[in-house]
């Protein structure tokens, strides 16, 4: 049963016919520029003749780095930016996740390799447990008007843009208008200020000492927001216009 699907970078002459790779649990595709029958051949004068190695296992894929001096990066494009990075000469690092992107830096071009791992499985909550709940780690209403503004600003790299500029302040008030008409400058900015103390980036006003400048404050909020799953694309949602009644 195969459990690993990869598909080499796009050339201008297969750019819809690539050819797909399935390995089972155990298998391993070597790729680079010289390989040999039944390796993944890319064809590149920046790729390595043996560039890496990708090993199947059950339910994810290590990654080997053949090369001597090139980092490899491996992103998961439905992560918002999440990634990790091979260094040269690592052997079968572990990659968890469903959908990855390998990108293989090559003479000033960076070449995708597509890798496709089976569906995450993930322990059902169990019901009747005794004693008391654990509390949440971060305490976020998705009803409230500042997970609006929180999903307005991971909106550009939810939607797959891991490195796209963040939205202004001006932006966000425009993006919430349709569902909140009255948002203004005043109130986006007081609610990412209060977001910033809701998730303990900066103390609060009740604190004696009211701690260093918060440098980047919306910065620090999407990336503590996306790095914890605090918004998820479904969480965009919120920022549609509400549906309007028609009269009768």
């Amino acid at each position: 049963m195969y459990s690993i699907i990869v598909v080499p970078p796009p050339t201008t002459e297969d750019e819809r016919t690539r050819t797909q790779f399935r390995l089972a649990p155990g298998e391993r595709l070597v790729f680079g520029r010289s390989v040999s029958e039944g390796g993944l051949l890319i064809g590149h004068d920046g790729v390595s003749r043996r560039a890496g190695e990708i090993t199947a296992h059950g339910t994810f894929w290590a990654l080997s780095n053949l090369s001597a001096h090139q980092t490899y990066v491996v992103e998961n494009p439905e992560g918002a930016g999440e990634h990790i990075k091979v260094a040269p000469g690592r052997l079968d690092a572990p990659v968890p996740f469903e959908f990855s992107r390998i990108v293989l830096p090559a003479a000033g071009d960076l070449l995708p390799v597509e890798v496709w791992a089976p569906r995450h499985d993930y322990l059902r909550a169990e019901d009747g447990t005794d004693g008391e709940p654990t509390a949440p780690a971060f305490s976020v209403d998705r009803t409230k008007r500042y997970f609006a503004v929180l999903a307005a600003l991971c909106e550009p790299r939810l939607r797959g843009a891991p490195h796209a500029p963040l939205p202004t302040v001006e932006q966000v008030v425009e993006r919430l208008r349709p569902g909140w008409p009255a948002a203004s400058r005043a109130s986006v900015q007081w609610n990412i200020d209060y977001l910033a103390v809701k998730l303990r980036l900066k103390p609060g006003p009740e604190t004696a000492e009211a701690g260093a400048r918060l440098n980047g404050k919306k910065e620090s909020l999407v990336s503590m927001a996306l790095r914890f799953d605090l918004v998820r694309e479904d969480d965009l949602v919120v920022l549609a216009a509400p549906p309007r009644r028609v009269p009768r």
